[in-house]
């Protein structure tokens, strides 16, 4: 392996598992009284990571954003992120409740209780963070990457996919993590088709904004 695919695997190394170290890390400092703290300490982590790769792009790669997909906004971009968006919420999250109830898996229940009380601000950040993070480096960089280092699209959308779904473990739980290969796998395939990573990004803030900043906040309304 030559030394620019040598900075690369590195690279997707710390692209796919650095999220998971940051999750495990988080959960066990995330106690009363600097549970607060050590959650923004955990997104400003998954900052670094994406800052990683991105110097693995520009300076050992000498590569462009458009390597991973990641091209300048355009209004189809956010036409398909808002259809993604709207197709998640009204047609795979019924299929993986579906799916947990079935499984007799655990549920989401655990991961949105640990949300609780926490400010709004630090939710509309984490899932702008998460994200722009996750898409970055789950989709546009260990795709592209595991596809010219393998020449195989197949195990450059599982191996990533896999991963992702294990990421989701320390905060959610086995089940919804199991679950999220569902809709981790639509993400993969969207990308492979179009290659926009930023549609993604797009559908993966609002889906996460409407399940995690704008659900609750619902449930605590009409709970008042």
């Amino acid at each position: 392996m030559s030394e620019h695919w040598t900075v690369t695997f590195c690279g997707l190394i710390v692209a796919m598992l650095g999220p998971i170290f940051i999750a495990v890390a988080s959960g066990r400092s995330a106690q009363p009284p600097h549970r607060l703290g050590a959650l923004v300490l955990a997104q400003a982590g998954l900052v670094v990571i994406v800052a990683v790769v991105m110097a693995v792009i520009f300076f050992w790669e000498h590569n462009s954003l458009s390597s991973i997909g990641l091209k300048p906004l355009t209004v189809q971009s956010f036409a398909w992120g808002f259809i993604l968006a709207v197709f998640f919420m009204y047609a795979v999250a019924p299929v993986v409740y579906w799916l947990l109830r079935r499984f007799c898996l655990e549920s989401f229940d655990r991961g949105l209780s640990q949300l609780q009380g926490l400010p709004v601000w630090y939710l509309v950040l984490a899932v702008v963070i998460g994200g722009v993070a996750e898409e970055i480096l789950y989709r546009g960089f260990s795709i592209e990457r595991i596809a010219a280092l393998t020449g195989s699209l197949w195990l450059a959308g599982a191996i990533p996919l896999v991963v992702f779904a294990i990421a989701h473990v320390p905060m959610w739980g086995w089940g919804p993590a199991f679950a999220t290969v569902v809709p981790g796998a639509v993400f993969t395939l969207f990308y492979l088709w179009q290659r926009d990573l930023a549609a993604c990004i797009v559908a993966h803030v609002v889906t996460d904004f409407a399940g995690i900043v704008v659900g609750p906040l619902m449930v605590r309304g009409r709970a008042s």
